[in-house]
């Protein structure tokens, strides 16, 4: 049998991989498929399709880019190639792909369809871009809480001016039934957080006293079913069970709104027990695409939606254990001889959204990769540190090792690194589309790590992106 034939075999073998949602098996199976025959366009067409649900953007862009070299006139590597370029915001060049799908095949409706979507969402960018203006009035301003009327018939708990445990629990079950929080209660939740969190430092640096534990979770991406999942077998947050939420609370997942507010909940209850980062998801244009912002319009108001953004950006950027865990959403840095002082004086508040590069983007896009020193990334955004980079900052830094999340991990958890850098991620079956554990890691004061892990429990019958704008970003799921 030739190299040709045996390809196809490996390729028919990613194919079976790829049906059964076992991404990383797939891609395994394509490039086995390349490395013996190359002048295949489709093996990295196929590569580009499980690249995409591993959410590796720049790998996808580049396989879809060597299989139109291959084949200018594959039509499916532009409208993949399209696609991951419209999951990193690079509408301009997903535009140019989809018109090019098109006049390939004009009576593909499909391809016709995304490329009208694409080009209201360009238009969409555009035009926030043109009426963005640098110092945009707080949303706060202006807001009345105290005026805001609480109907007599509205039927769930009432909240006066502290948050209580009675209060959070009858919100989880008005959540778990499919009902709101009165828009007064979002509104008192959010400015009350927001205040707590705009106060503390970039770095919070805290630690976990004796008869106490921490739980650090990684992604939940409003899968607020599994949020319920880690508190019942781990117990709730407590004055003496402290919980870390790592970033990427919202987007993908369709009850975001009911995790937001549910964690902001315990944050105004336990505002020293209880613990956020910021994660590349807490920001607009993120929000803007992968379904928050819809779902705060559609479940409240845009009032809610911009309430939600400017707290965000009031998060902190990381959690400093016991001084020996940085834990924070994405990974490490472009230069070596960025430190924790300089994460320290990092002046969040003077830039809301994290940009194209800087410390904040790197502090929430960055991971790690198995070969030494740093590369492109594999998103299209950021970069990738080897374990020399990650080494060289844990001695500097006196850190046993990193925590980060913002990556699925079939697991649920991946330590790297030669144990300094610890991947957690904490939405099992993610996007209802792979077959991945989350996990999440527990902290006592002697600061060993027990990682435990779980599976994904049952929820109504709504779809990840339901709230998303349009149905461009459904083809990654």
């Amino acid at each position: 049998m030739g190299a040709q034939e045996e390809a196809a075999k490996l390729k028919a073998r990613g194919n079976k991989c790829f049906a059964n949602h076992e991404w990383l098996d797939a891609i395994d199976y394509y490039t086995k498929a390349v490395d013996l025959y190359d002048q295949d366009p489709s093996f990295y067409c196929n590569r580009a399709q499980a690249n995409i649900k591993l959410e590796q953007y720049g790998y996808a862009i580049a396989d879809a880019t060597k299989a139109i070299e291959l084949d200018p006139k594959y039509t499916k590597a532009y409208y993949r190639r399209a696609v991951a370029n419209g999951a990193i915001l690079q509408s301009r060049q997903a535009l140019k792909d989809f018109k090019a799908a098109v006049r390939l095949e004009p009576q593909n409706q499909d391809a016709k369809l995304k490329l009208a979507e694409c080009e209201k969402m360009v238009k969409r960018i555009e035009f926030q871009r043109a009426i963005a203006v640098e110092d945009e009035p707080s949303a706060f301003e202006g807001l009345d809480i105290d005026s805001v009327a609480v109907e007599p018939d509205y039927d769930g708990a009432r909240l006066a001016h502290e948050m209580t445990q009675d209060f959070i629990d009858d919100m989880i079950t008005r959540f778990k039934n499919g009902k709101k929080l009165h828009r007064k209660y979002v509104y008192q939740i959010i400015a009350a957080v927001r205040k707590i969190v705009y106060q503390e430092p970039t770095m919070v640096e805290m630690e976990v006293q004796k008869g106490h534990k921490l739980t650090v979770c990684g992604d939940t991406h409003g899968q607020f079913f599994d949020l319920l999942e880690i508190f019942r077998l781990n117990g709730f947050p407590s004055e003496s069970h402290y919980y870390l939420f790592n970033g990427d609370f919202v987007d993908r997942g369709s009850w975001s709104t009911e995790i937001a507010l549910l964690l902001y909940a315990y944050k105004w209850l336990h505002p020293k027990a209880f613990f956020l980062n910021r994660g590349n998801h807490e920001t607009d244009d993120m929000n803007r695409v992968y379904g928050f912002e819809g779902e705060c319009k559609a479940k409240y108001t845009e009032r809610v939606f911009k309430l939600f953004s400017e707290s965000f950006s009031a998060l902190p950027l990381a959690t400093l254990i016991g001084k020996q865990y940085f834990t924070l959403h994405g990974g490490l840095f472009s230069d070596d001889k960025i430190s924790l002082d300089d994460v320290r004086k990092l002046n969040r508040h003077k830039q809301r959204q994290p940009g194209q590069q800087g410390l904040m983007m790197e502090m929430l896009w960055t991971d790690p990769q198995p070969m030494p020193g740093r590369g492109p990334s594999k998103r299209g955004v950021g970069l990738q540190f080897g374990p020399d980079v990650t080494k060289r900052f844990c001695e500097a830094n006196g850190l046993k090792a990193v925590i980060r999340s913002h990556e699925v991990r079939m697991e649920g958890y991946e330590v790297e690194h030669d144990g300094h850098c610890i991947t957690v991620f904490s939405a099992p079956k993610y996007c209802d589309s792979t077959e991945n554990k989350g996990a999440y890691i527990n902290i006592g004061p002697d600061y060993k790590l027990e990682y435990h892990k779980f599976d994904a429990v049952p929820h109504p019958d709504i779809k990840p992106m339901a709230y998303a704008q349009n149905s461009l970003m459904s083809m990654m799921m």
